[in-house]
């Protein structure tokens, strides 16, 4: 199963993405996360419902100097859900 979240707030250039990279990987999912043009953060992910439950849980903390305002679900293509399953790591991605 791929999602994909939003994460408003104040959650660049405070390590956000780093952090969301390392918690992914604990968890064993794949994906990616991206800064956007708009101040928001992006995150595709893939794996077990159970482990994406706990991804969304824990993107609404942070690193210590985040504060996230808001996490927000949003559409996933077939084709990017393809690409996640056939992803092999959890990385960071350039800004959108």
């Amino acid at each position: 199963m791929a999602r994909r979240y939003f994460v408003s707030g104040r959650v660049q250039g405070v390590g956000y993405r780093y952090w969301t990279t390392t918690r992914a990987k604990a968890l064993g999912l794949v994906g990616w996360v991206r800064n956007r043009r708009d101040g928001r953060v992006e995150v595709l992910a893939y794996g077990e419902t159970a482990d994406l439950d706990s991804l969304e849980q824990t993107l609404h903390g942070g690193p210590e100097a985040a504060t996230v305002e808001t996490v927000e679900p949003g559409p996933v293509t077939p084709e990017e859900a393809e690409l996640a399953a056939g992803a092999t790591k959890f990385s960071q991605t350039p800004t959108l």
